[in-house]
């Protein structure tokens, strides 16, 4: 079932760029749901992007990984496929190391930092590297979803309490190793799967932002959430380098400007968002705790000397 859904998903991409010899199409992929900030913030790009281009451009958005998982969507599209998709540096680790300190614990106490980082030489030569070695094009690393905290079953106070919790993340080796460091057991699933997991006991919990877990009405199937924020959420779109260099210069230009602006439109909805998904959480039932920071960010501390981030932190966070 996993290969045929992800061949009718190739062949659907496939398919539209080669539909009218004028026209040029874009699918954007994401796990979130429509109502997710992320997915609007997509479907207001799709339009300027067919109005700059006087409609010889179509954008069009999947939300909950209607394509298939992160995975199987980031094979397509390094196999040429015109499909975009929000996903992590943890993920693109895979394929550039060094993207995955991004992903890594507590590297910046606020999102609005990650404007340095990714205006850095170095951030700009991995992007390039990126690009050369797996054909993926990382058009823009701006899309904040929020704070990730831990969801659970029973109440966490501290890394003690996580000791033999499961506890849902992304299948990539920093997020992998911060979950473990933060004293649960790491247990990667696809993130349709996690409130059915949740519902029959086969994990514990999961970390997750609050935009995202309430989409996915996590709020009701776990009963505490513990304020970690241990990894601030930014996400970018990734796309075929082959695709997106067979465009002509002006469609480079306006796709990358409208998923630029979109990332911040989509930022700063997921900000203004936050107090009232909390609201809504608690009026379900859901018990949030603040926690010590300081215990966790220690825990999490050698996550980056493990995966050799450590050589690239100061550089990247210098005068921040």
């Amino acid at each position: 079932m996993k290969t045929k859904a992800m061949l009718s998903a190739l062949a659907l991409a496939m398919l539209g760029n080669f539909a009218h010899a004028d026209q040029y199409y874009l699918n954007l992929s994401a796990a979130v749901t429509s109502q997710d900030p992320m997915v609007i913030a997509m479907e207001a790009a799709a339009e300027r992007i067919a109005e700059r281009t006087d409609g010889q451009m179509t954008v069009r958005v999947f939300p909950s990984s209607q394509l298939g998982s992160d995975e199987d969507v980031i094979e397509q599209i390094r196999s040429g496929a015109n499909i975009g998709i929000l996903v992590d540096a943890g993920r693109l680790s895979q394929y550039k190391s060094e993207l995955g300190i991004l992903s890594a614990p507590y590297l910046v106490d606020d999102y609005t930092q990650y404007e340095q980082i990714t205006s850095s030489d170095l951030y700009l030569q991995w992007v390039e590297d990126l690009a050369d070695d797996s054909g993926l094009r990382l058009l823009n690393y701006n899309w904040f979803q929020g704070s990730r905290e831990m969801l659970t079953k029973e109440p966490v106070e501290g890394p003690d309490d996580l000791r033999g919790v499961r506890v849902r993340t992304i299948n990539s080796p920093v997020w992998m190793s911060t979950i473990r460091d933060m004293g649960a057991t790491p247990t990667p699933l696809p993130w349709t799967e996690v409130y059915s997991a949740l519902q029959l006991g086969s994990i514990d919990g999961a970390e997750a932002q609050l935009t995202a877990a309430e989409g996915q009405n996590l709020h009701e199937v776990v009963n505490h959430i513990a304020l970690t924020g241990h990894i601030q959420l930014l996400t970018g779109i990734a796309t075929s380098e082959e695709w997106y260099q067979g465009l002509p210069s002006d469609f480079r230009e306006i796709v990358y400007e409208e998923l630029l602006a979109a990332g911040e439109e989509a930022s700063q909805a997921t900000v203004d968002a936050l107090d009232a998904v909390r609201a809504r959480m608690e009026d379900a039932g859901v018990t949030f705790r603040d926690v010590d920071i300081d215990v966790f960010r220690d825990r999490v501390s050698g996550v980056y000397e493990e995966l050799g981030y450590d050589q690239y932190r100061d550089e990247l966070t210098s005068g921040l």
